[in-house]
């Protein structure tokens, strides 16, 4: 997976920089999403992503951007803090930059990534920003025992917060995704994933 993950990148940013550039930025890539912690929010959560976006790469109207988008959008990720988007975005601006990348594309991602905050769309001039939400969230959509994992791994990330603030807050945020009127914004991913979504946090919400 990781030599996969590798090449991806690899393909991706050599448009943009040389060897010595992207190779550095690979390596960053890797100990963020390989840092202490990270069960779910890993190289693994990308590689899913990417699989996905292989069926639908057709459909995206500046598929590097939103590759980008992936890679970055969770480079800073840490249970306590409030402000991991935004930190994520400024990680993705400096690294985009030193690929040279377009400036108004950098700020397109920029704004992808800080939509991951709350999974509302910022960009809707084409439906980008709705496929990469999308992608972030399908996990909510498998089947139940891979969700399972997917939630005690979620579990694992929070280890330092005791069940009595848990669990609340959990349930809080499933029943906010509960309310709204899909949890997905594409045809695509509401008829392939709503309805076991819905089940599975329906589930999710009775186990706490």
């Amino acid at each position: 997976m990781i030599k996969w993950l590798e090449d991806n990148w690899q393909n991706l940013s050599s448009d943009y920089a040389n060897d010595s550039i992207t190779n550095a930025l690979w390596q960053t890539i890797k100990l963020q999403y390989t840092s202490k912690n990270r069960y779910y929010h890993n190289l693994a959560h990308l590689h899913n992503m990417f699989l996905q976006l292989e069926d639908i790469a057709t459909a995206i109207n500046d598929l590097d951007s939103l590759k980008f988008a992936i890679w970055y959008h969770d480079i800073v990720y840490k249970s306590t803090n409030k402000d991991n988007e935004e930190q994520s975005a400024l990680f993705a601006e400096k690294a985009l930059k030193a690929l040279n990348y377009d400036v108004f594309k950098v700020e397109k991602v920029r704004n992808f990534i800080i939509s991951t905050k709350n999974h509302e769309l910022l960009l809707a001039k084409s439906n980008d920003n709705a496929y990469l939400l999308d992608l972030d969230l399908s996990i909510l959509g498998t089947n139940w025992e891979t969700y399972k994992i997917y939630i005690q791994n979620i579990r694992k990330e929070y280890k330092i917060y005791p069940n009595m603030l848990y669990k609340p807050g959990r349930k809080k945020v499933l029943k906010h995704f509960l309310e709204r009127d899909s949890l997905f914004f594409t045809e695509e991913f509401k008829t392939k994933f709503e309805n076991q979504a819905r089940e599975n946090l329906k589930k999710e919400i009775k186990m706490l």
